[in-house]
């Protein structure tokens, strides 16, 4: 089945505009402000307009408390300048808002700050390349998505932009030959762009696409497809709409039937959306800790939910957790920074290290979900770092979370 959505309308039902804030408070045009985001982030709904992607009418699946004293840990050094710290000194300095580790379902160590309560919603970043990329697996799953066909099989009008060619695959694995920017402090890089046309920037006076959909046309292509990785934030933006055109309804009814009301959440999914209704699908959703850990826990647990459903086959779970060299040399020969040596990309999620093999789901400013299935670990932090980018923060929070894994039996 094929949803080909050319045409711009009206926001649709169930979009809920932005809240107002008083005169001199957040808006569009300072809530990525390094002085705002701690506040921005727990309150996107007063700043874009939003959808609700619901969480179904069962049962909250409940999370055991099984404390642990996980804030000692020693945790490994990187290099002979980085400071000797403990999990919870690497929490502390990496502008936390909460964090929250999971064992076997139950709760090990959980943290809050900044205001962020367990009932907080929290913008993802792109740690909704994850949901988005989850949503695939199940509609692949199904029978409804083919991941080695092309994207323009699915929406005929990416035809006329540098998708052309692309299959599915190529964009699950960033490996498209898109020209796109993703330097996040340029304003005139292609990110910053894409926030521009969907309304979640101040337009600078030119004209150019209005939406979600008629910026992903403007596109062009660099080089041929399922080459290099290459992290584009626009990616994710086009395998959501093939997933909205493979399983015939908008992103919040698809991912809420797939995967959001399999997992017992607390809360429905809030997910940012453009003028028109079309969701920020690479970075827009937002949750609280407690469910972004089940979710999570899908992939330590052979995409089975806490509640005992299955939302992703275990072929796809493998298909993530395979090791090749494919793939290996694609994240290899990246244009890009990734300063994770022998790491890998693949269905919308990291893999930065290869002797422990865990998916890293990661956001700019410090959203990350570390699931670990050889002991089903998973480690939620969300945070609010003034910088999009901070490599001080990233790796030593994903050590600090190996080192939890190493206390939990992991062999890395």
């Amino acid at each position: 089945m094929t949803m080909d959505t050319d045409s711009a309308g009206p926001p649709g039902d169930g979009v809920l505009p932005a809240r107002p804030e008083p005169a001199g408070a957040l808006s569009i045009a300072n809530w990525q402000a390094p002085q705002n985001v701690k506040r921005s982030f727990q309150n996107i709904a007063r700043i874009h307009p939003t959808v609700r992607v619901s969480r179904g009418d069962g049962p909250i699946v409940k999370l055991p408390l099984a404390e642990e004293k996980l804030g000692k840990l020693e945790v490994a050094k990187s290099s002979f300048t980085d400071p000797a710290l403990t999990v919870r000194g690497v929490i502390h300095a990496t502008n936390t808002d909460a964090v929250l580790v999971i064992h076997n379902g139950r709760i090990l160590w959980e943290k809050y700050y900044n205001t962020m309560t367990a009932q907080s919603d929290h913008l993802l970043m792109s740690v909704s390349k994850t949901l988005v990329g989850t949503l695939a697996g199940a509609l692949a799953d199904a029978g409804l998505l083919d991941v080695s066909r092309q994207v323009c099989s699915y929406v005929p009008s990416l035809a006329r932009s540098g998708y052309a060619g692309a299959s599915v695959r190529d964009i699950l694995d960033m490996r498209s030959g898109i020209q796109f920017s993703e330097e996040y402090l340029d304003p005139n890089a292609e990110v910053r762009l894409l926030e521009e046309a969907i309304g979640w920037a101040p337009e600078r006076g030119s004209i150019g696409p209005v939406g979600m959909y008629d910026f992903l046309l403007t596109l062009k292509a660099k080089g041929p497809h399922g080459g290099p990785f290459e992290y584009r934030s626009c990616e994710t933006d086009v395998l959501g709409w093939v997933c909205e055109a493979a399983g015939g309804a908008p992103m919040q009814q698809l991912l809420s039937e797939y995967v959001w009301s399999k997992l017992g959440a607390q809360q429905d999914l809030l997910m940012g959306v453009d003028q028109f209704g079309t969701g920020m699908f690479d970075g827009g959703f937002n949750t609280t800790l407690r469910d972004l850990a089940r979710f999570g826990h899908l992939y330590v647990n052979g995409g089975r939910a806490l509640t005992g459903k299955a939302v992703l086959s275990p072929a796809w779970i493998e298909d993530t957790f395979r090791q090749s060299d494919e793939l290996f040399q694609a994240f290899a020969q990246s244009p890009g920074e990734n300063l994770m040596p022998g790491g890998r990309y693949r269905n919308q999620i990291w893999f930065p290290n290869p002797a422990t093999n865990a998916a890293v789901a990661l956001g700019i400013h410090g959203q990350m979900i570390y699931m670990d299935p050889a002991v089903k670990l998973v480690a939620v932090k969300l945070s609010s770092w003034p910088l999009p980018q901070d490599a001080s923060k990233l790796f030593p929070t994903l050590r600090a979370f190996e080192a939890v894994a190493r206390h939990l039996g992991c062999p890395a």
